[in-house]
């Protein structure tokens, strides 16, 4: 059976449940923001949110930034008819990425808590247009086969940490830690000790 990502999913998962709550969000909010304006060195003006479920980034992204521009895709067709107009939010699916190109790239790129559930073909394939649509700082929470998390374990994919890495590298970004990754445009610019150390990781196995 397909999952399915309804009000029912939404309601149990970010309403009864509110894995880590509004303040959790707030505090991961206000480390992407702070980490795209210390590397864009100037306010943060746009925010493209792949896999936006319901849009849950946008509220408190407002409140931190009052005149930033919030875009966000997800393929949940309940997320988007139900908040879509209000939120701007709009249907896609993490492949079409590949084609995709929605808007010019955006200081902050958000992908949260998405890349751990999508097969690996979709991933592959959506992930050079991210990194495309990203002009400064990739906020991509994913959780790998070497984490114990609370929440959703359906459909969970799980594969180590170093795919992600070396996949990420390979895309073009570049690693500072908690989540964030430099877009190749600022990446040259970074000093040594901003990002994390490069290095051979082993071979698929």
């Amino acid at each position: 059976m397909t999952k399915q990502y309804d009000r029912h999913y939404f309601d149990h998962w970010y309403r009864r449940s509110d894995i880590g709550g509004a303040r959790r969000l707030a505090r991961k909010v206000a480390l992407a923001v702070a980490t795209a304006e210390y590397h864009l060195e100037r306010p943060l003006r746009t925010v493209l949110d792949i896999g936006c479920g319901e849009g849950a980034w946008r509220a408190p992204l407002l409140r931190l930034r009052p005149g930033v521009q919030y875009l966000g895709f997800d393929a949940s067709e309940y997320a988007v008819a139900r908040y879509g107009r209000q939120r701007n939010l709009h249907l896609a699916r993490f492949g079409e990425f590949q084609y995709l190109r929605p808007c010019p790239p955006a200081d902050l790129l958000v992908c949260s808590d998405v890349m751990h559930y999508l097969p690996t073909r979709e991933l592959q394939r959506g992930l050079p247009g991210l990194v495309e649509l990203c002009g400064g700082v990739a906020f991509l929470e994913t959780f790998a086969a070497e984490d114990e998390f609370i929440g959703d374990h359906e459909g969970f994919q799980p594969r180590k940490a170093a795919w992600y890495r070396r996949r990420f590298a390979a895309a073009g970004l570049r690693q500072l830690g908690s989540h964030c990754w430099l877009s190749p445009r600022l990446a040259p610019d970074a000093s040594s000790l901003e990002t994390a150390q490069v290095r051979a990781f082993p071979a698929d196995g």
